[in-house]
């Protein structure tokens, strides 16, 4: 980072009687790991769901209350740390993956694999399809930033500071993350496009959210905010791409190994985003001590 970047950082701080930043901020490398994250999610969702037959009521119990606790260590922290904020990233991507399972699908053969006639213990899933799944989850998303909005808080994630606006922000991202689950399972497997052609799409449309950044009449909070979700459906596509049957257009790599491959992926990354964050803070202490 630029001596004159971390000046502002400074001064920002000092803005905001030095509450120190909780989140990052949204450069080329939080993208590949949202990215990476998101695919993770997919696939880690269907390894309990599918592959170990939890079902998708089941594993969205377990998976949410794993996003409540790595989100209650997350809002006691005092400072960004990227191993504690990708992890509820990846806990929110997880239990989305299973949310919106459970929510669309249900227990017809077009859902269950390898012959099985069901999966787990209750429901096998709402059947609501992915139509109303995400007409739902948008609605739930919109009164979110509606709230949001009233609170008068910022929606720019470098400037979130406060516990209602991270409360808010965590809110819209677990929203979020389910949403683009069904729209990436809708994209794969029932608009005929296919992985290939879901992720392209995708893709297509991330183009034109980046060429919009050069628009002034666009705020690029709402840029960030349509790529979020939209980096969730590339992700999911992609997770299915890995693990599907090579008959239905996938690689066929299983959960569990895409998993455990794409989890070491992210850890490295997480690994160079912690190192990279302690020199920031450390070059910023010094620049505070040359002031003082």
């Amino acid at each position: 980072m630029e001596r004159s970047e971390v000046l502002t950082d400074i001064d920002t701080a000092g803005t905001h009687k030095r509450v120190l930043k909780k989140l990052p901020e949204a450069t080329l490398a939080f993208w590949i790991m949202k990215i990476a994250a998101t695919t993770l999610g997919e696939t880690a969702g269907d390894l309990f769901a599918q592959t170990l037959k939890l079902g998708y009521f089941l594993s969205t119990i377990a998976l949410f209350l794993v996003f409540v606790v790595t989100l209650v260590v997350q809002l006691r922290s005092r400072r960004y740390n990227p191993f504690l904020y990708w992890t509820v990233i990846l806990s929110t991507s997880t239990a989305g993956t299973t949310m919106s399972d459970f929510m669309n699908r249900d227990a017809s053969a077009a859902y269950l694999s390898n012959g099985a006639t069901s999966l787990g213990w209750g429901p096998q899933g709402l059947g609501l399809g992915y139509p109303t799944g995400a007409a739902i989850l948008i609605s739930i998303l919109i009164a979110i930033f509606v709230i949001w909005k009233f609170t008068g808080l910022t929606f720019s994630i470098r400037d979130i500071v406060t516990f209602r606006g991270e409360a808010l922000f965590w809110s819209a991202i677990l929203v979020s993350n389910t949403l683009g689950t069904s729209m990436g399972d809708f994209l794969s497997d029932s608009s005929g496009l296919g992985y290939g052609g879901g992720a392209l799409l995708v893709f297509g449309l991330l183009a034109v959210l980046v060429a919009l950044m050069r628009v002034p009449a666009v705020p690029n909070v709402v840029l960030f905010w349509i790529a979020f979700v939209l980096t969730r459906p590339l992700g999911a596509t992609a997770g299915d791409f890995l693990t599907k049957p090579i008959a239905k257009g996938g690689l066929d790599l299983g959960t569990a190994g895409s998993s455990a491959v794409l989890l070491a992926v992210l850890l490295c990354l997480m690994s160079y985003a912690l190192l990279r964050e302690r020199k920031h803070t450390a070059t910023r202490n010094e620049l505070v001590t040359e002031q003082t």
